[in-house]
C-alpha cells in the first residue's frame, strides 16, 4: 500500500511539469514554497502534499572503495495525502533498485531508525515511526541514510535539515488530513 501512494507522489513530481537537472534543486513546476533545503509541493485531484529535499552529499562504495555510479533521482520525503487520511509519511528513493530483503538506515542526531525497502522506494514501518522520525529530523541538522543496491553498491546520502521543519508545517498546514 505505502508503495503504490509514495509512487504516485514521486510520479507525481515527475508529471507535474518540466524536470529540472537533480542538482539545480528543481524537480517540477507546482512548487509553491522554498525553505532553505526543503521544496513544499501541492498536487490537487487528489489532494496532495509533500515536502522534499535533495541530497547535499553522496558518497557510493563497492568492496570498500568509493566508486562513481550512476543513480536516478536521490530524494528525501514527507508527504500529506487527507483523502486516504495519511498524514506525515516518510519515504526515500534512492535512484536505484534497493537490495531485496535490505533496509535503510536513517540517522538523524543520537536517533536511527530503520525503513523497509521495495523497489526503488523505502519507507517507516508505521505511522508512529514516521512521526518519531519527523520530530528527529525537526531538532537535527541532518539525516544520513545509508542503503545498499541491488548491484551491491552501498550509498550514503546526506540530507540538510535546515528549513525542513518550516517546510513540513507549510504542507502539512495546506493538506492536513480532512
Amino acid at each position: 500500500m505505502k508503495y503504490a501512494i509514495a509512487g504516485v507522489a514521486f510520479g507525481a513530481i515527475l508529471a507535474a511539469g518540466p524536470v529540472m537537472a537533480q542538482d539545480e534543486g528543481e524537480v517540477s513546476e507546482n512548487r509553491v514554497a522554498q525553505e532553505t533545503d526543503w521544496s513544499v509541493f501541492v498536487e490537487e485531484d487528489p489532494t496532495q502534499c509533500w515536502v522534499v529535499s535533495t541530497p547535499r552529499e553522496t558518497v557510493n562504495t563497492r568492496d570498500g572503495r568509493v566508486v562513481a555510479v550512476r543513480r536516478g533521482a536521490i530524494l528525501m520525503f514527507v508527504s500529506f495525502w487527507p483523502d486516504q487520511n495519511r498524514s506525515g509519511e516518510v519515504s526515500f528513493t534512492g535512484g536505484y533498485p534497493f537490495a531485496d530483503g535490505s533496509t535503510v538506515t536513517v540517522e538523524i542526531g543520537d536517533s536511527t531508525f530503520e525503513f523497509f525497502t521495495e523497489g526503488e522506494m523505502a519507507w517507516a514501518a508505521s505511522e508512529q515511526e514516521d512521526q518519531q522520525i519527523i520530530t528527529a529530523m525537526k531538532r537535527g541538522s541532518e539525516a544520513v541514510l545509508t542503503a545498499r543496491s541491488s548491484r551491491g553498491t552501498e550509498t550514503v546520502d546526506t540530507f540538510s535539515l535546515l528549513g525542513f521543519t518550516a517546510a513540513v508545517e507549510d504542507a502539512e498546514a495546506r493538506c492536513g488530513e480532512s
